[in-house]
């Protein structure tokens, strides 16, 4: 019997547990610290953990990518936030899909992408 992979979680980088998990809670994510050096975030379908680190090339150096459904309306709530990175709204990439990002405060990537086809 083959085995199946069933989904993936990113596990970022964080310099201040409490910083990021506030963060994610603005933007509408529920937020769990069970540890003080460990804590995820999850909305609808999607969970990220973050673990507490002291090097600041690390987050700066890591990224995630999450599929969403009305791109649009999650670019207006990034915007409202301060949290749209300088590449702006979301646009149409060569690979087929319409793109945005955010930077975290400790400089984690995280791209929403829309499919266009």
């Amino acid at each position: 019997m083959a085995f199946r992979l069933l989904n993936a979680i990113p596990k970022l980088a964080s310099l201040d547990l409490v910083r990021s998990l506030e963060f994610f809670g603005k933007l509408g994510f529920e937020v769990q610290q069970p540890t003080a050096d460990y804590g995820l975030i999850w909305r609808d379908e999607v969970e990220i953990h973050f673990w507490l680190c002291n090097d600041p090339s690390i987050p700066r150096a890591t990224a995630c990518r999450i599929e969403v459904e009305s791109i649009d309306e999650l670019a207006d709530l990034l915007e409202r936030h301060g949290a749209l990175s300088e590449h702006g709204r979301p646009a149409l990439r060569p690979w087929g899909y319409r793109e945005c990002h955010l930077y975290d405060p400790d400089g984690n990537l995280v791209t929403f992408a829309e499919s266009a086809r």
